[in-house]
């Protein structure tokens, strides 16, 4: 090959050498920025169709889910789930974005919710009981209904002091010691000892409204009832109160190390623990920590359970989708893995 054929041989070779760099690098640099969505705004094109949307939704596996920002709140008992599990969807579908918003007055809880839900303050809500037949009339004199979609069960367990000798309660027992008609252990076959009961007021949420509900049968409270403004707080009290007794969602107290929670039944002869047995004791907690009896939960054995429900707008517009593509995912199988680890029974 003559001198002249070679150089321009070598010439061309580095023209496409070159060549093949730089569309390399603007296409490298195109799919760059269509992953960083600035492709579809110059072009134009649809968001849904973005190569990052596209990604994200396979990702999400959420159908029907929409991107945007989505009020929700209610139910204390749900802090769990908030904590545990509403953050796992958050970090799958970073496009539907949750955000817990408190009641502009007064505590946070179940009918709060749902009160804030009708005044279309949220666009779904979480509660700890089912909606009351007044709030569903109210919510259509507003041009929609409210429907409930069940998603975990949970139980009432009563706590009570580590030091207290007793073998259980029945609920018609409890009943009769929140209305004031049994003041002392002895009366229920415990030691002599007055009962120190606690409760959160009725304004407090959910797990109230429903205990006076499915317990004391809409009985009232009686005097004898300390009101208290927290779990926690209660859960203190009753451990420096030998007499001492709470109700509370399950998962609140049944791992607690400084109270125990005790059998429960419909008749003496047919008490249920709400945790696994055997009995941890506190010389073994917190390493080893009482498990949530959930055969007992789901099966209904235990006597006070109750379902946790997602409230849904039903107005045919987006606040409706969003409550309901948020119920399926917590019936998902992944999700419902992620609320029993969070402390609650699956419902399917």
């Amino acid at each position: 090959m003559s001198q002249k054929n070679e150089t321009l041989s070598l010439f061309l070779a580095a023209v496409i050498t070159i060549g093949l760099i730089f569309s390399g690098l603007w296409f490298f640099m195109e799919r760059w920025a269509q992953l960083n969505g600035t492709a579809a705004k110059s072009s134009g094109t649809n968001n849904t169709d973005n190569p990052i949307n596209q990604f994200i939704s396979s990702k999400c596996n959420v159908p029907n889910l929409l991107e945007g920002t989505f009020n929700y709140g209610g139910s204390t008992t749900w802090a769990p789930i908030r904590k545990d599990v509403d953050s796992v969807l958050e970090s799958q579908c970073p496009r539907f974005i949750l955000r817990y918003t408190q009641p502009p007055s007064g505590n946070a809880g179940s009918g709060t919710g749902i009160r804030m839900l009708i005044d279309n303050q949220l666009a779904f809500s979480q509660s700890s009981r089912s909606v009351k037949a007044e709030e569903n009339a109210e919510a259509q004199q507003k041009g929609f209904s409210l429907k409930e979609i069940p998603v975990a069960i949970d139980g009432i367990a009563i706590a009570v002091n580590h030091d207290l000798n007793i073998p259980g309660l029945t609920v018609a027992q409890l009943k009769d010691i929140y209305t004031g008609k049994i003041t002392n252990w002895q009366q229920v076959g415990g030691p002599n000892l007055p009962i120190k009961a606690y409760s959160r007021s009725e304004e407090a949420g959910g797990t109230v409204e429903f205990f006076v509900e499915n317990v004391l049968n809409k009985e009232k409270f009686g005097a004898n009832i300390n009101y208290v403004g927290t779990t926690t707080e209660a859960v203190r009290k009753v451990a420096a109160n030998p007499g001492g007794i709470y109700y509370a969602s399950a998962p609140e107290v049944v791992p607690q190390c400084i109270i125990k929670t005790i059998p429960l039944g419909r008749t003496s002869s047919q008490l249920v623990p709400p945790y696994q047995e055997p009995f941890v004791s506190p010389s073994q907690c917190p390493s080893k920590r009482n498990q949530l009896n959930s055969q007992a939960f789901r099966s209904g054995d235990y006597a006070i359970t109750r379902n946790l429900f997602v409230i849904i707008k039903q107005n045919g517009q987006t606040d409706q989708q969003a409550g309901e593509a948020y119920a399926n995912w917590l019936l998902t199988p992944q999700s419902q893995d992620l609320i029993e680890k969070a402390g609650f029974v699956r419902i399917k």
